[in-house]
């Protein structure tokens, strides 16, 4: 039990690597409060979710898994709770943290996952306003998450924030240009809240993931999928847990002296191979 008592807090943890998050904090004794634009329960269709393809895809095919997750930690004995929430939207995210506080006391661990890939195209089939869109959810939201947290983690002396960066952020992405910014954006920042945290108390690391079996991965196309499995020197993609297991690390005492780090959970796949 690495997180006996602490409360943890994932955006975007309806599916993938955000539900894997939120079990693996949970198994080692952690709360966690799951927040995503995309609850089973909610049948409203908000126009931002409308625009998101991949959110849309989840819904439909039935992707959406947030207060299931819920229920599977309360069945270990864990406090958890599911809420709605747009993190590019300061209020919400401030009436998040406040539910937390008021139910719970504070969050000690925020785990910026809530991110979208949706714009893809070369840079001159962009358009200006998903490239802001993009920067807004993937950047943006991680901005207005640790913003709210860090002042509660300071105060009292402990906190982690663990930031969702890619591999699209430190070796690009052909036809991915808003999204790689982005991702390249949440390792400055990890580096900046890194600083800003250390006399405090708090940490701040980035997981920097390679290709990892979401439920997004079993949609590509399979001759993309076999390109880009080959790249890999294992020859394998990740499990979503693999990130998970990273995570349940940097956020325990045992990683006490690690902050501003950027850990590769790839399989290798940013080493030259031929």
């Amino acid at each position: 039990m690495l997180l006996a008592g602490k409360r943890a807090w994932v955006t975007g943890g309806s599916r993938g690597i955000g539900r894997a998050d939120a079990l693996a904090l949970a198994r080692q004794g952690a709360d966690v409060l799951i927040t995503d634009i995309l609850l089973e329960s909610d049948t409203s269709a908000a126009d931002a979710e409308k625009d998101l393809k991949l959110s849309k895809m989840a819904k439909d095919q039935g992707f959406v898994y947030t207060e299931a997750t819920v229920r599977e930690i309360q069945a270990m004995g864990r406090r958890a709770m599911a809420l709605k929430v747009d993190v590019t939207d300061e209020a919400q995210v401030a009436a998040a943290l406040a539910r937390a506080e008021k139910d719970w006391g504070g969050i000690d661990i925020l785990v910026n996952n809530a991110a979208i890939l949706d714009h893809v195209g070369t840079v001159e089939a962009q358009t200006p306003a998903m490239w802001e869109r993009v920067l807004k959810v993937n950047l943006g939201g991680a901005f207005l998450c640790s913003r709210a947290v860090m002042p509660g983690m300071k105060k009292r002396g402990w906190g982690r924030i663990v930031n969702m960066a890619s591999v699209a952020g430190t070796m690009g992405g052909f036809g991915q240009a808003s999204y790689s910014a982005s991702k390249a954006g949440m390792i400055g920042l990890t580096r900046t809240l890194a600083l800003e945290g250390a006399r405090k108390g708090v940490t701040c690391n980035a997981i920097v993931p390679g290709i990892i079996m979401t439920e997004a991965y079993k949609a590509y196309d399979p001759a993309m999928v076999e390109r880009m499995v080959g790249r890999i020197p294992c020859k394998k993609a990740g499990e979503p847990e693999d990130v998970a297991n990273a995570i349940v690390f940097l956020c325990s005492d045992w990683a006490r002296y690690l902050t501003g780090v950027a850990l590769p959970v790839t399989g290798g796949i940013e080493l030259f191979t031929f």
